[in-house]
């Protein structure tokens, strides 16, 4: 089906959008294959109620929560992600690096279903803020992690927001992978949603494996992506980059990467 947005004018496939909005209790106003401000406010409304990405346009997911299409036919980035365009947006990194661990990231992305331009661009950009090599690291210490004087990363032992309560859990479950997943919580969460089960929490240096980060990085980004899409939609990618961190480390290279990538990536 058409991409449909504000001002569109193929008029009968508006009216059924109308129709449809209408059918889902969001009303356009009249049916009258406009897609003025009223469809763009009723279309918000139902996009924000479905869970989906409130950017006013019917794409293949809003269009099938609709019943305008019968499928989800999503548009990759994944063909064109290639060593040598990845090694543009990533330029202080050894090539190797790349043509060795991209495989993997890419298979993470396409598993867990997040092969469109935005959400790859996300991920590149993130391993670019947190990993510079493009290889899976643990996080080192800091005067963040760890107290003057103290055990390293003690500041973590019993962060409650990251699922740590005693002695040691800091520095076991520190930051590793990609994505530098921390904290017992995630370990746990995530490690079952990439069929590790507990695995992840008895071994978290798996974390590390290239396969195994990948996945996590990709998991990790599906948790967050209407939030993400949306802050990518506003031109926020400082908002993008903090929905992963928590903050804006890397930012100037994360926002670097994603701008050389809007260039080099296409959709197919």
């Amino acid at each position: 089906m058409e991409t449909l947005r504000l001002g569109s004018n193929n008029t009968e496939l508006v009216r059924r959008l109308q129709r449809a909005l209408r059918g889902a209790h969001f009303s356009p106003g009249a049916i009258d294959g406009d897609f003025g401000p009223a469809t763009l406010a009723a279309l918000l409304g139902f996009q924000t109620s479905e869970g989906l990405v409130a950017d006013g346009v019917v794409g293949p997911r809003t269009a099938f929560a609709l019943g305008l299409s019968d499928d989800v036919v999503i548009n990759s980035a994944i063909p064109s992600v290639t060593t040598t365009a990845v090694s543009h947006m990533f330029p202080n990194t050894q090539v190797d690096n790349i043509k060795n661990n991209l495989p993997f990231v890419l298979d993470g992305l396409v598993k867990f279903e997040l092969t469109e331009k935005p959400m790859v661009l996300m991920a590149l950009s993130s391993i670019r803020a947190e990993t510079e090599a493009f290889l899976p690291i643990s996080e080192f210490q800091s005067k963040f992690n760890t107290s003057p004087g103290g055990h390293p990363f003690d500041l973590y032992d019993r962060r409650k927001d990251l699922g740590n309560s005693r002695k040691g859990h800091g520095e076991k479950y520190k930051g590793r992978g990609f994505i530098q997943l921390t904290g017992r919580f995630n370990y746990k969460k995530f490690g079952k949603e990439i069929g590790l089960g507990e695995r992840l929490l008895r071994q978290p240096e798996l974390a590390n494996d290239p396969s195994h980060a990948s996945n996590l990085l990709a998991v990790f980004l599906k948790s967050k992506e209407p939030a993400i899409k949306q802050a990518i939609i506003d031109d926020n990618l400082a908002l993008a980059r903090k929905l992963v961190n928590g903050g804006r480390h890397g930012l100037t290279r994360f926002t670097e990467t994603f701008r050389m990538g809007e260039r080099l990536i296409s959709e197919s």
